[in-house]
């Protein structure tokens, strides 16, 4: 029996953006720390989870709140693209841990300053009309969503601020614009020095969520820096909680 060879994948197949010259682009310039990838197998970790996930529920409308160099932003808008619809917008004030300090920030790099590097970085993987950068720290931006006339929020992910506070924060705030069935990602669930050095709301915040199984559904990936996946049960959650 004759054996026939596999076609070959088109890279520019309409529809699907994923193939290893996007892969490397990806290692390259959006940098992913702590989502469990591999460079040398052009392996993207948890990125094929947050593009997954956006190919399998459709959302409209993602929040991203905070990125070291746009890794999450990218796969999650990568997403939307190839879904040939929605919109991302993405929350960083681009603090410096050498200009900031680490009362501010802890890994930030300053990547965000200037608008046209931010939309370059993001034409490079084809993106730049789905990604809205909004230079601000979540207390500035929240306050004026309603005005602004963005959607509800139907994925998120939260990697700003790890204090337990501004990670309390930026939930609350992202339930208050979410609805049923909005799901959540936040970042960072795994990293022990962090709790060494009382930076760790991450981990305290999920233990508050876990305490009300009526209102979330969680799921943690405790692999490299972890990341977990929050399910919102009910409407109106925010209303219900308590923390």
């Amino acid at each position: 029996m004759k054996l026939h060879a596999s076609p070959r994948l088109n890279p520019e197949l309409e529809g699907f953006s994923l193939h290893p010259d996007l892969f490397r682009e990806v290692f390259a310039h959006a940098k992913p720390i702590g989502h469990h990838e591999d460079a040398k197998s052009l392996n993207l970790g948890f990125g094929f989870l947050y593009y997954g996930l956006v190919r399998a529920v459709r959302p409209q409308h993602i929040l991203v709140i905070g990125s070291g160099y746009g890794f999450s932003v990218v796969c999650l808008a990568l997403g939307l693209k190839d879904n040939g619809k929605g919109q991302l917008s993405f929350i960083d004030p681009s603090y410096s841990l050498l200009k900031n300090g680490p009362f501010k920030t802890i890994g930030g790099v300053g990547f965000w300053d200037e608008p046209e590097k931010v939309t370059a970085h993001f034409q490079r993987f084809g993106v730049e009309d789905i990604v809205r950068h909004y230079k601000q720290r979540s207390d500035e931006f929240f306050p004026s969503y309603g005005v602004q006339g963005l959607p509800p929020i139907d994925l998120a992910f939260i990697d700003g601020s790890h204090a337990y506070k501004d990670v309390r924060y930026d939930f609350l705030q992202v339930l208050a614009q979410a609805k049923k069935n909005t799901y959540i990602f936040l970042h960072d669930t795994n990293i022990y020095i962090r709790e060494i050095l009382q930076h760790a709301g991450v981990k305290k915040w999920l233990a508050t969520l876990r305490r009300q199984p009526e209102l979330f559904e969680l799921i943690d990936f405790p692999f490299a820096s972890g990341v977990a996946l929050v399910r919102v049960r009910q409407a109106n959650a925010w209303k219900l909680m308590v923390s």
